[in-house]
């Protein structure tokens, strides 16, 4: 095999497609371990900021970015036409749901479907969006044969499911083990070839493409259910005076068979609230209904309305209705620590409140503005004590580690903490758990 010599060798040329949370950190160290990369983006401020090496993403180290852009390894481009001089392609762009939460694989089609035109033989292109199982084989193998080139003779083709979790100070794109699945087994060996030549961690090799695919959507749906299970649990804790949080923390001196799941607002992030959707549209094709999977989404998916009535039955406490109220939200941000606010909770949350009339503001040290449903909501510039004390109630809604909690709890009139990021706190009056 022509490519994997080349690939062993470091001399063939990398592409990706999609330069967001997977794509840029994943073409940076494509660039690090020694190849000529290319990314290819529709976003034209995207690859102008790649050009210059102003990075974007927090899990990129901004001066790796520096260097290997002033090196030359890495380019970012707009012209789909320069795939032709790549021996191998990353496709990593977006797979949300469309508005009847139903897999829109738009960007995966259209991707595909630019691809073709500059396809060559001896080409290796790998799909690592998150998708349903089946989509390599059926939707990506298709397009790509347009081309007139076979798959697993003159082009080859596999997923490898992307694993990022935004702000993990521990595991990264380069020391994440890495899955495979390709069309035939030589399509996964030439992948795997890949992967082992730029990242520091196992590859696992699997049969077939719809294992690594439903792989993928197993990890983020065991977290779902997990997390759907402690959320329903936090409800009927709260009607029972039962404080949740202290039976996790007692559960999980357990040393076997207990794993700690939290409550919250809801799911947040491009793929645990999203990957059961794939999963149960998917399984609607076969007769099958996913009915655990799809009670955990139910509950999961209520958990920013839940937030909202609990925070008016507080407010009826001191007397207030909803209607009217000043509320302060701190953070919007979906996780701890990042300023990544796709699906978030805290905005439905926030949306929810609204709904009812309350006057919300938000402060988020990560995320100075957002923009949802086509609206942009500007955030406080300072989280001052005039601010806290103006809010007839503030709600923690992510749990940031560079929020001072204890100023907050000796300026705010009431705190419904849902994240449980005030449990140091030793002044609890005016704090209320989910």
């Amino acid at each position: 095999m022509i490519l994997k010599q080349k690939l062993m060798a470091k001399t063939a040329i990398l592409g990706v497609l999609g330069l967001g949370y997977v794509g840029l950190p994943l073409a940076v160290e494509k660039a690090k371990a020694g190849f000529k990369t290319i990314g290819f983006d529709v976003q034209e401020s995207k690859v102008e900021m790649v050009n210059v090496g102003k990075n974007y993403i927090g899990d990129v180290v901004n001066e790796d970015l520096e260097e290997i852009i002033k090196s030359g390894l890495l380019s970012a481009t707009t012209d789909f036409a320069q795939v032709a001089s790549a021996d191998c392609v990353c496709i990593c762009v977006p797979t949300p749901l469309d508005e009847h939460q139903q897999p829109d694989i738009s960007y995966v089609k259209s991707s595909a479907e630019s691809i073709v035109p500059y396809m060559h033989k001896d080409m290796l292109i790998i799909l690592e969006s998150t998708t349903y199982p089946g989509t390599t084989e059926e939707l990506l193998k298709p397009i790509l044969e347009k081309s007139g080139l076979k798959c697993g003779k003159d082009f080859y083709l596999a997923f490898s499911p992307e694993r990022v979790d935004p702000g993990n100070l521990i595991y990264k794109t380069k020391n994440t083990p890495k899955v495979v699945g390709g069309i035939t087994p030589e399509c996964t060996d030439v992948a795997a070839t890949l992967y082992e030549a730029i990242l520091e961690a196992p590859i696992h090799r699997v049969s077939s493409p719809a294992v690594a695919e439903m792989e993928k959507i197993l990890e983020n749906t065991y977290r779902n259910i997990n997390i759907g299970l402690v959320n329903e649990l936090a409800i009927l804790c709260n009607k029972m005076g039962i404080n949740i949080w202290e039976v996790i923390d007692a559960a999980k001196t357990k040393p076997y068979g207990f794993q700690a799941f939290y409550p919250g607002p809801g799911l947040g992030g491009h793929c645990i609230p999203l990957d059961p959707y794939y999963l149960s549209w998917k399984a609607r094709e076969y007769g099958f209904h996913t009915s655990m999977i799809e009670s955990s989404m139910m509950v999961n998916d209520r958990m920013p309305e839940y937030c909202a009535e609990r925070s008016s039955k507080i407010l009826n406490r001191f007397k207030k209705a909803m209607n009217g109220s000043k509320i302060l939200v701190l953070g919007v941000a979906y996780k701890q620590d990042i300023d990544d606010y796709r699906e978030s909770p805290a905005i439905r949350v926030i949306e929810e409140l609204e709904k009812e009339g309350a006057e919300v503001a938000y402060f988020d040290p990560f995320v100075s503005e957002y923009r949802e449903h086509g609206v942009v909501k500007k955030g406080e510039s300072k989280l001052t004590a005039e601010l806290i004390k103006s809010a007839d109630l503030v709600i923690i809604t992510t749990a940031h580690t560079n929020v001072d909690y204890g100023f907050i709890q000796k300026h705010a009139k009431v705190i419904f903490d849902t994240k449980n990021v005030m449990k140091h706190i030793d002044a609890r009056d005016n704090i209320e758990l989910l």
